[in-house]
């Protein structure tokens, strides 16, 4: 076991809370990249986060909630940041963090444009690498902004490198690289290297600072930091106790200037008030570009910087050093113990030779060299995209002591009802810049990918969503901070499965504590989100934005959206719940046979629904959802779309023991075992339901029969319709040449194919499940087909893909998909990756070809990155498709088979 496989076992106690899990957390990216236009940060009347904090406002307001940068790194709660800023000498701000265009700026909505990428990183954050690309000349701030506002959906975005700012390779590649000695001794490393064609001038900033605590509070207490000499600032932190960070010369050997100011609001700037202090939060970039009075001439305050003007050749490359530490007991003597010296050479060779122990010890042994350098890189994104996630939804609300109050339409507003909700941790994020919040769904499948670095952290994760300052007393779940009351698919019950068999199969507590609070979110579903008590659900947008004609969430006619995905992921919960039990009850560590036959019970009652109410569409092959109109007139909704396929999600296969024990103790469930022919055991071997010799039978239970099997695998892999080249769309090709018209009660809603960005503006038209392909739908397909193949075996074939008189038994099928989904990262035969598309500086360029782009979606057809730029969140799971590939994991299925034998 290497080094970091040590640190990461040592991990736990995370009950309560990161600071107490190990020392190891106590410093990492928790930084988040973009806090201006967020809820938190919003105190409107209207609600409209983006204009109530706009960017420009982000250098000169101090944040209440939570603290953004480049590159940022701090302590566990957030106390102290560290970050890089960056000045090229003609912008008129610094660099200091990602720009980007706000929802209505851009013509997709929300956008970042910039280049930055998350290249390596370890579970305990002792490695760290980190990489952006700035340009020499001006960045086109104004011209970014008014161009993408004057293009319309139709057409597409308007990027920095559509702009000619990396023209003759006139920019910076900036890299950070953090390094931990120990757990409270932090090593940063910054290389510029100037790509251009002749010597240029970069003023980099390293930056510390400390979060506005005290602004908030009568008489609340204020840190503050000083400069100690002329090349170290010294730091009274809260926890930590004393720091001190030391920066070394730069390549001239020239000292840096320590510049002050204060994390205080610049309130003579926005308001036109009395200044607060005269060396305000925007005071180090207004005295650096401007040369403005506005630092501390004391050399104090809470926000500093190391101010380097660094000259480098053509092609040529300049490190900087910093070192954040507890200073030692006793100042270092000799040459062999400078703390910038030969000392910090060995923790860094020393640290990223752990980072190759590691993920040589994940990489499997028959993966390519790119698909290690993918897996590895997704990974890295993961850990990367962790953030410290502050709100208090009623001090939120209410407002601060020593603040304005709020306007009172907000008691009654947005998340109003979620008082309970009160987030202090460090959570996973989709995206640190477009989406810097947790998603409840979006959290689930992240814990799957980070499970097999860090298991102790993804468990967490899941434990945390349940715990009672997240999980409203009626047992909802809080979705986003958009909307806590959103609904999203229950994936959280399977997602614990799953990480519990990648840890092993042995945290049977992790299981027992995650039951008990789903069973109080599985019963607000059954009470809540089924109007009619007929088990057919409702629920809304569930995650997939604008994948119908009409907003699912907000009907534009009265009565009630019968959803086919909500029902069908309400039957793959339940055989998600009834997973937990069977382990709950074969681990002996408590009797669960009851709670097992509940939720085959509630799967049996799901499933009778989805029989007999009419979502399933013979002809079509398809389910569809229903909109049940106040006059009682029922619509089918037929759109070829994932909706339709969810219910093949909801699948399990029951032994023998189980099967008997269901007949004679659960009523309702053998019933449901009766009407399916149990009784005659031949029959069902005949129909393909019960496959094994007597004693060690199993029946495939399955939302859709054999018979509908077949024909939503017929189309789920035309090619025609869902099956692309890299993985399967979200809506169906049909659709392309056959755009969908519903009209009811005088609405009239079209839907389209559309395999790139939205042409709509429904969800704020950044997202689009109209045609591209996610991964969080191929990864549950692939996973259902390798259940599917578990229980027939051989002996069930498809045509594959459809209509090419090719048959292949599922798990080949499963194997194909993970391979199409594998090849939007990898190089092709034609060396291109899919991911860039035609950005040909990203195909190309050797400073950019192996900076892999994580995007939130991809194109329909040519796999392209499309969407948030950095949504290595669920698209990290290609971390975990690799892994599976090469047969790194054992299947969930065959753990559990496990668990039952040894029960």
């Amino acid at each position: 076991m290497g080094a970091e496989r040590d640190r990461v076992a040592g991990f736990g106690r995370l009950e309560d809370g990161l600071r107490q899990a190990g020392e190891w957390y106590r410093w990492g990216p928790y930084v988040s990249e973009r806090q201006w236009g967020t809820v938190r940060e919003d105190y409107s009347a209207d609600g409209e986060a983006w204009d109530y904090l706009p960017h420009d406002h982000a250098r000169s307001r101090a944040y209440r909630w939570g603290e953004d940068g480049l590159a940022g790194f701090c302590d566990v709660e957030q106390r102290l940041c560290l970050g890089l800023a960056l000045w090229n000498g003609q912008d008129p701000i610094l660099k200091e963090r990602a720009f980007g265009l706000t929802g209505a700026q851009g013509n997709h909505g929300e956008d970042v444009k910039e280049y930055w990428w998350y290249l390596d990183a370890l579970p305990s954050h002792v490695w760290n690498r980190w990489r952006y690309h700035y340009p020499q000349g001006a960045f086109p701030y104004q011209e970014l902004i008014e161009v993408n506002g004057a293009r319309n959906r139709e057409q597409p975005e308007y990027e920095l490198l559509d702009t000619g700012a990396f023209d003759d390779d006139r920019y910076w590649i900036t890299e950070v690289h953090y390094t931990k000695a120990s757990a409270d001794d932090l090593l940063m490393t910054i290389q510029v290297t100037n790509a251009g064609p002749e010597p240029a001038t970069l003023h980099v900033l390293p930056t510390v600072w400390f979060r506005n605590t005290w602004s908030w509070d009568v008489d609340a207490p204020k840190p503050a930091m000083q400069a100690v000499g002329d090349s170290a600032v010294g730091i009274d932190h809260p926890f930590v106790g004393q720091m001190e960070l030391i920066a070394g010369p730069g390549p001239d050997g020239t000292l840096p200037t320590a510049v002050f100011c204060e994390n205080e609001t610049n309130v003579a700037r926005l308001y036109g008030s009395a200044p607060l202090t005269p060396y305000p939060k925007d005071g180090i970039n207004d005295h650096v570009v401007t040369g403005a009075a506005t630092v501390n001439p004391d050399r104090t305050g809470t926000k500093a910087a190391f101010w380097y003007q660094v000259t480098v050749g053509a092609g040529e490359t300049a490190e900087l050093r910093l070192r954040l530490r507890t200073p030692p007991a006793q100042a270092p003597r000799g040459k062999e113990n400078d703390p910038l010296g030969a000392q910090f050479d060995q923790v860094t060779a020393q640290r990223r030779a752990e980072a190759d122990e590691f993920y040589g010890e994940l990489t499997p042994a028959t993966a390519t060299a790119d698909e290690a350098m993918v897996m590895r890189q997704a990974f890295a994104g993961m850990l990367w995209s962790k953030q410290l996630f502050y709100y208090d939804v009623a001090r939120w609300l209410d407002g601060d002591p020593t603040q304005p109050t709020p306007p009172q339409q907000r008691l009654k507003g947005r998340n109003a009802r979620w008082r309970n909700f009160n987030a202090f941790d460090i959570m996973s994020m989709p995206d640190k810049w477009e989406y810097p919040w947790y998603a409840a769904w979006d959290l689930a499948f992240h814990c799957v990918a980070l499970a097999h670095v860090d298991p102790a952290f993804a468990k967490y994760q899941l434990i945390l969503l349940c715990r009672e300052w997240f999980q409203h007393p009626n047992g909802a779940l809080p979705a986003y901070e958009w909307d806590f009351g959103d609904v999203n698919p229950p994936v959280q019950a399977w997602a614990a499965v799953e990480v519990f068999a990648i840890d092993g199969a042995r945290d049977i507590d992790f299981v027992s504590r995650v039951f008990d609070k789903l069973l109080v979110n599985f019963g607000w579903w059954v009470n809540r989100e089924d109007a009619e008590g007929n088990n057919l659900f409702e629920g809304g947008f569930l995650g997939l934005d604008n994948i119908g004609p009409i907003d699912r969430s907000h009907l534009p006619v009265g009565g009630i959206l019968e959803q086919s995905d909500a029902t069908g992921w309400m039957g793959f919960y339940a055989i998600a719940m009834a997973s937990m039990a069977v382990i709950l009850n074969r681990s002996g560590q408590r009797p669960g046979t009851d709670l097992v036959l509940k939720f085959l019970e509630h799967f049996a009652a799901i499933t009778d629904a989805l029989e007999g109410l009419g979502l399933w569409d013979e002809t079509d092959g398809l389910y569809y959802d229903r909109l049940v109109t106040p006059s009682g007139e029922a619509v089918p909704v037929k759109v070829r779309s994932m909706v339709g396929i969810i219910p093949i999600l909801a699948a399990a296969v029951i032994d023998d023991k189980d099967l008997e024990t269901s007949l004679v103790v659960g009523k309702q469930f053998a019933d449901f075992l009766n009407r399916q022919g149990i009784a005659n055991r031949e029959k069902l071997s005949e129909i393909g339901l019960l496959r094994g010799e007597r004693g060690q039978q199993r029946m495939l239970l399955s939302l859709a029969g054999v018979d509908r099997l077949e024909k939503l695998f017929a189309k789920l892999f035309d090619e025609s319709e869902f099956l692309s080249p890299h993985g399967l769309r979200a809506v169906s090709a049909y659709h392309r040449e056959h755009p969908y018209v519903l009209e009811v009660e005088g609405i009239r809603a079209t839907i389209d194919y559309e395999p790139a960005e939205s042409t709509t503006a429904m969800f704020g038209g950044n997202s689009n499940w109209r045609g591209p392909l996610w991964f969080p739908l191929n990864y549950l397909v692939i996973a259902a087909l390798e259940r599917y193949y578990r229980f027939f075996g051989d002996e069930f074939t498809i045509e594959y893909p459809t209509g090419s008189g090719v048959q292949l038994t599922l798990n080949k099928v499963s194997a194909d998909l993970q391979d199409r989904l594998i090849s939007i990262f990898t190089r092709g035969p034609d060396g291109r990756r899919a991911c860039f598309g035609g950005t040909e500086r990203l195909q190309q360029d050797p400073a950019w070809h192996d900076n892999l782009i994580f995007s939130e979606y991809f194109h329909g057809d040519n796999g392209a990155a499309i969407g948030a730029f950095h949504q290595t969140g669920w698209t990290g799971l290609i971390a975990d498709v690799i892994r599976r590939r090469h047969g790194a994991v054992d299947p969930v299925g065959d753990v559990l088979r496990r668990i039952n034998r040894e029960g």
